[in-house]
C-alpha cells in the first residue's frame, strides 16, 4: 500500500500568463526526500529576472508560475539524511535547486554551470513537477541549494545577497580581484550594481560608478560610498582615466558599446559582463590586443561561494539597500522595478502578508 500521508500544500503568488500579473495560486509541495528541507518562507527579493519570466521576455516561460529566487526562510522539517541542517535554522536559497551531481562543472563545486541545473522556479524538478519560486508560504529544497544565514543577519538584509550580491561576488573571487588596492569601476547601478559597490567597498577597492548622466551621482558618492562617478560621455575625463582599471563589472541589461569600458582597462583588465543582452556586443579587436585585455562573463555563484559571500557580508558589516512590500503590493512593485523606481531592491515580507486574499 502507498502512503496515505496528506499532500502537503501550500499558496504562493503565480503569474497565468505574460501580462506578469500575480495573484494567489495554492498547489502541492512535493513529498519530503531523505535530503530535503521544508522551509517556511520569511521574505524573498524582487529580481530584474522575475519580472522577465513572468512576461515571457525570454519566450519560455511556463504558468502558473511563482516567482522569486532571493528567499530567506526557516527550517521546518528535515528529511532523514539531512545533515547540514536543523529544524528552526534561519537558511537561503538562491536561483538553483537542482543539478546533474556528475559533469565536470558540478565536479569541480561551480553547478550553476551544469547544462541540467534546475531552475528554483519556472523548470521541471527531477520527479516531472514544476517548480515553484519564493512567492510563497513555503518551500521544498535539496539540502545541497540551502545555505545558512549567519547568525546576526536580517532576513531582509540577507535576501538581496542570495542573487545580486553572490552574482558580484563570484566574477571578483574567481578571477583573483578580491585583494585590497585594486581600482574597479561598476557600470550602471541597479539592484546588481549597488551590490558591486558595497561589496568592492568592502574588499577595499577603490570605487568608480561610471553611468550615462551625473542623476546617480549624489547618491553613489554619498549613500553607497563609491569613492568616484564617471559620466561616459566626458571625453577629457575618459581619457585622463584610460589604461587606469583593474576591471569593470558592466552590469546594463541592454546594447550598450564596449569600447569606452575596455579604454578605460589596463594591461590585462578585465570587462565582466553581467547583464542579459540578447542582441549581439560589437567592439574592435587592437583595443583587447594592445592590453590583453579581457571581456568575459560570470553567472550567479556556486553554493560554496554563497556561503563564502555570506560570511564576507556579515563580517565587513555589508548591508544593501531595500524596500519592504507586502505581498499585495507585489504587482506595483513589478511595474516600478520596470521603471527602475528602486533603491535598489524590492523585498517582499512573505510571512507578514496574507497570501490567499488579493
Amino acid at each position: 500500500m502507498g502512503s496515505l500521508k496528506e499532500e502537503r500544500k501550500t499558496t504562493g503568488w503565480a503569474a497565468r500568463d505574460p501580462s506578469g500579473l500575480l495573484s494567489p495560486y495554492t498547489y502541492p509541495l512535493r513529498n519530503t526526500g531523505a535530503e530535503d528541507v521544508v522551509i517556511k518562507v520569511i521574505c524573498c527579493g524582487v529580481c530584474h529576472t522575475d519580472l522577465h519570466q513572468i512576461k515571457n521576455d525570454l519566450g519560455m516561460s511556463n504558468y502558473p508560475m511563482v516567482p522569486g529566487h532571493e528567499v530567506v526562510g526557516e527550517v521546518l522539517e528535515v528529511g532523514p539524511e539531512v545533515t547540514k541542517f536543523k529544524v528552526g535554522d534561519c537558511v537561503g536559497v538562491g536561483c538553483l535547486v537542482g543539478c546533474c551531481n556528475n559533469c565536470h562543472p558540478c565536479n569541480a563545486e561551480v553547478e550553476q554551470y551544469c547544462n541540467k541545473k534546475i531552475w528554483s522556479y519556472n523548470d521541471v524538478y527531477t520527479d516531472g513537477k514544476p517548480t515553484q519560486g519564493g512567492f510563497a508560504g513555503s518551500m521544498v529544497v535539496h539540502q545541497k541549494f540551502v545555505v545558512s544565514i549567519p547568525e546576526g543577519m536580517s532576513p531582509e538584509q540577507v535576501a538581496p545577497l542570495l542573487c545580486a550580491g553572490v552574482t558580484v561576488y563570484s566574477p571578483l573571487n574567481h578571477f583573483g580581484l578580491k585583494g585590497s588596492g585594486l581600482k574597479g569601476g561598476i557600470l550602471g547601478l541597479g539592484g546588481v550594481g549597488h551590490m558591486g559597490v558595497l561589496i568592492a567597498k568592502a574588499m577595499g577597492h577603490h570605487v568608480t560608478v561610471i553611468s550615462s548622466s551625473d542623476k546617480k551621482k549624489e547618491e553613489a558618492l554619498d549613500v553607497l560610498g563609491a569613492d568616484d562617478y564617471l559620466i561616459s560621455s566626458d571625453a577629457a575625463r575618459m581619457q585622463e582615466l584610460a589604461d587606469s582599471f583593474d576591471y569593470i563589472i558592466d552590469t546594463v541589461p541592454v546594447h550598450h558599446p564596449l569600447e569606452p569600458s575596455l579604454s578605460l582597462l589596463k594591461l590585462d583588465g578585465k570587462l565582466i559582463i553581467m547583464g542579459v543582452i540578447n542582441v549581439p556586443l560589437q567592439f574592435v579587436s587592437p583595443l583587447l590586443m594592445l592590453g590583453r585585455k579581457t571581456i568575459t562573463g560570470t553567472f550567479i555563484g556556486s553554493m560554496k561561494e554563497t556561503q563564502e559571500m555570506l560570511e564576507f557580508c556579515k563580517e565587513k558589516g555589508v548591508r544593501s539597500t531595500i524596500e519592504m512590500v507586502k505581498m499585495d503590493y507585489v504587482n506595483t512593485a513589478m511595474e516600478r522595478l520596470a521603471k527602475n523606481d528602486v533603491r535598489y531592491r524590492f523585498v517582499v515580507d512573505v510571512a507578514g502578508s496574507n497570501l490567499e486574499n488579493e
